[in-house]
Parts: C-alpha cells; sequence; structure tokens
C-alpha cells in the first residue's frame, strides 16, 4: 500500500479517534497512544511508532483488539501491527519479523444475538440471568458457565449475547466465539505443522480472555484433542479468564468426553435451558414480525401466532422457520395484506407434513437418534465399518429398531446395508445380556428410549 506522509497521518488520527472513543480512558490513551505515528504500511502489516517500548509492550498485551478494531472500522480491512519505538527504525531486521500464527482468523460474533433480542421465558429464565450476569463481570462469578439443551432452544444466541455484551462494556477484553469443530479443525492444522512458530495452547493463553465454545460435546471420543483442551481451559481457569460452554446434554451425561474435564465443566454453575412455553413462542414470533420493516402485528390473526407457536414450538429455529415461509408464501405465491389461520395452515402443509413424517416412529429416526447420541453419522451404522464404537452404536440400533418396532430381523439387516439375518439376532441378545450387567449400557438405553417418545 503506497502511501504519502500525509495519508498516513490522517488515517491514523482517524483510527485514533475511535480508538480514544473505544478507550473512554484519557490517562491510557495519554500514557500508551500519545505521539504515536504510523512509519509504513507494508502490504498487511503496519509499522506503528510508538512513545516508549513499555507502550509497545502494553498494547500488544491489553489493546491490540481495540487498535485491531478501530483500523478495521477506518480501513474495511485487517492488518498486523509490528509496534516499535524510533529508536528501532535504524533496525531493518525489524521488517523482516515472521507474524505468529493467527488460530481461528474466520470466526466473527453475530451482531444479532444480542440480550435485546433474546426472548425470556421460564424455560430459559435462568439461563439469560447467569449469562447476563457473567457479560457484566467476566471471570468472577460463575466459571465456566455450561449451559445446555437440545438443539434450537437459544444455547448459542446467549454465547453470542455474552461475547457481544463484553465487548461493548469491556472493549480491551479479547473475546473468541468458536464451535467445537472448529477447534479440532484448528487442532488438526496445529498437529500437521500448518502453524508454527507457537503452540494453539500458548496462543490461547496469550491471545484470548473470554473463551465461548459452542456444542463441547463435540470433543469427546478425541483423546489427543481433549487433552489439549483441558491444558488450555486449566490456564484459563487459572487466570480467571472467562469460559462459557454449550452442550446438549448436562456435563455428567457425556459419557464419551474425558473424566477430567466432565469434572471441570461441573465445578462451575450447569444451567439447562427447557423447551420454551407457548407465550414465550408466541413472544418470539411477534418480536420477529415486528422487526421486520414491512410488518406488523396487526397483519396477523391472533389464531395464527397461536397456531404457529402450537405447531412448532419445540424448537425456536423451526418456529422462526415457520414463519419464514409463511413470508415468503404471502408475498410470492398467494400475495395478501392480511393474514388468516387458513392461509397460515396453506402456507406451512408441507412443512407440518414433513414434521408429522419425522415424529414417527421409524428405522430412520432410531438410527440418527443412535448416532446422535454417539456423535456419529446414520451413513456410519449402516456402513461396514467395524470399529468398536461403531459396532456397539449399530448393535444399539439394530436393538432399539427390534424392541420399539417389531421389525423382523431379515429386514432390519438389510437396512443396515445387507447383513445376514443371524448377525442381527446375536446384535441384539448381545445389547439384552450387557442391559443386565453393564450400568452405562443399561442408560443409554433408557436416555434413547426417552429421546424416541
Amino acid at each position: 500500500m503506497e502511501l504519502t506522509v500525509s495519508e498516513l497521518t490522517a488515517l491514523w488520527d482517524r483510527t485514533l479517534n475511535k480508538i480514544k472513543a473505544k478507550l473512554n480512558d484519557n490517562i491510557v490513551y495519554d500514557s500508551f497512544f500519545a505521539n504515536s505515528y504510523i512509519h509504513e504500511v507494508d502490504k498487511n502489516q503496519i509499522v506503528l511508532v510508538v512513545n516508549s517500548g513499555l507502550a509497545a509492550t502494553i498494547i500488544k498485551m491489553k489493546y491490540i483488539d481495540v487498535v485491531n478494531q478501530s483500523i478495521n472500522e477506518v480501513t474495511g480491512s485487517d492488518f498486523d501491527f509490528l509496534f516499535v519505538t524510533e529508536s528501532d527504525l535504524g533496525n531493518l531486521s525489524i521488517k523482516k519479523m515472521p507474524a505468529k500464527p493467527t488460530y481461528f482468523s474466520d470466526s466473527v460474533l453475530n451482531p444479532n444475538y444480542t440480550f435485546k433480542s433474546f426472548v425470556v421465558g421460564n424455560s430459559n429464565l435462568e439461563a439469560y440471568q447467569a449469562s447476563l450476569m457473567i457479560s457484566q463481570n467476566p471471570g468472577n462469578l460463575y466459571n465456566p458457565l455450561f449451559l445446555y439443551s437440545d438443539s434450537g432452544l437459544g444455547k448459542t444466541h446467549l454465547l453470542h449475547a455474552i461475547g457481544n455484551a463484553i465487548k461493548q462494556r469491556f472493549p480491551t477484553l479479547r473475546v473468541l466465539y468458536i464451535h467445537a469443530q472448529e477447534f479440532l479443525d484448528e487442532y488438526v492444522k496445529y498437529v500437521k505443522g500448518d502453524k508454527e512458530g507457537i503452540s494453539i495452547v500458548d496462543w490461547f493463553k496469550n491471545s484470548v480472555d473470554v473463551l465461548l465454545v459452542d456444542d463441547v460435546q463435540f470433543l469427546s471420543n478425541k483423546k489427543a484433542t481433549e487433552e489439549t483442551f483441558f491444558s488450555i481451559y486449566n490456564n484459563f481457569y487459572s487466570m480467571n479468564k472467562q469460559i462459557v460452554l454449550t452442550s446438549d446434554q448436562h456435563p455428567n451425561k457425556l459419557d464419551n468426553l474425558d473424566d477430567r474435564l466432565k469434572t471441570r465443566f461441573t465445578q462451575g454453575l450447569p444451567l439447562s435451558i427447557n423447551t420454551p412455553e407457548k407465550e414465550t413462542c408466541e413472544a418470539i414470533l411477534k418480536m420477529k414480525i415486528e422487526a421486520d420493516d414491512g410488518l406488523k402485528i396487526s397483519d396477523f390473526d391472533e389464531e395464527v401466532i397461536s397456531f404457529l407457536a402450537d405447531k412448532f414450538g419445540r424448537n425456536i429455529r423451526e418456529l422462526e422457520g415457520a414463519l419464514a415461509r409463511l413470508l415468503f408464501y404471502v408475498i410470492n405465491i398467494k400475495p395478501t395484506k392480511h393474514i388468516d389461520i387458513n392461509t397460515a395452515m396453506e402456507a406451512v402443509k408441507s412443512l407440518t407434513d414433513v414434521k408429522d413424517d419425522e415424529q414417527k416412529l421409524s428405522e430412520k429416526r432410531i438410527t440418527e437418534t443412535v448416532a446422535a447420541y454417539y456423535n456419529l453419522t446414520p451413513f456410519q451404522l449402516t456402513s461396514k465399518v467395524r470399529t468398536a464404537q461403531i459396532a456397539m452404536a449399530r448393535h444399539i440400533a439394530m436393538y432399539l429398531i427390534r424392541m420399539l418396532l417389531d421389525v423382523p430381523f431379515v429386514k432390519i439387516g438389510q437396512y443396515f446395508g445387507g447383513r445376514d439375518h443371524t448377525t442381527v439376532m446375536n446384535a441384539v441378545t448381545k445389547v439384552e445380556n450387557e442391559c443386565r450387567t453393564n450400568k452405562e449400557m443399561e442408560h443409554a438405553i433408557n436416555t434413547l428410549r426417552g429421546k424416541l417418545k
């Protein structure tokens, strides 16, 4: 980037104005940013001259996020910063310093997921209150906060709301939201040597103040990854850095997770989010409608809101999807200014048909439920793969299909990749015997039966 001295000055002046506003602390600003200026912009690196070596160190440790956010707002681009003093400028080697690897460079907080846009009801009140308290005092209350529920009930929304609130209230804190699968992907890159220069454990220790991890159950059964995450967790906990985790189950029920992690996860505050009551679902729908510039609540018959809440209220994502389908229908297929119950039922008929089919007990639903319980895919259960974990889950699926649907052994064998009926018989017998002597197997079967009701 070729810029004149005056352009560099103007660029940094605009950036400093934003930094000053974000810090809202004249003493910090005057101490560490006074008389700073851009010496050079070389590709994606800015060489910034500050007033002392201490200032360079403090900015890198505590205020780098504020600097990065501000320069991005001014330029629309991201830059790496090299902080130097004027006495360093004669040393040309500073331009050759290797940049530290960046982990999770694509991770961002969703600005639409805030506490203001989260509808509170009895089903999620405690989780909301704890999340709000943490956002006001990170690292000093509930650590970790562990939110668990079925999919689609608002866990991810609260994670992002915590992150957004902390960044607004404490702009110098470095907040990272990741899905557990992202952690696995980055760990694999690190192990393969794609992230030279700093270990992933050290990177977390030096680069993140608040860690938000979604669907932590995906770490189960991955020993090396769990050990690394355990080290990262311990660093955060000992440094009073806030950790918030979500899962589909209480940590004690994550059977395939390292016991040390389960112990750590339960030492904070585990809170469940339950299925929303009808009033909460109706409030969510009304909030979504009011947020749309072209819609008003008066455009809908009250019974339309009640119908959608009744039919799709067990999952907020499904509820929002049903509303989106209805709006698409009345805008593009059957335009109307006022939406009555008949129009609504007609619009979401395809969704209700699919939903009814999905709720019927079938070989497919049982296989999908067992696969999800063991963090596997349905394909793995019906494939020829015979690893111990997959074989056990396959046997359990065969057993449940036989017990709950009374499907013939031959048909079950055909469903599971053309296996012989004697293989199915042996699998069912094995699970029956295990249930009598193995408490873990008995617990798994009872849990799965509950999910399939």
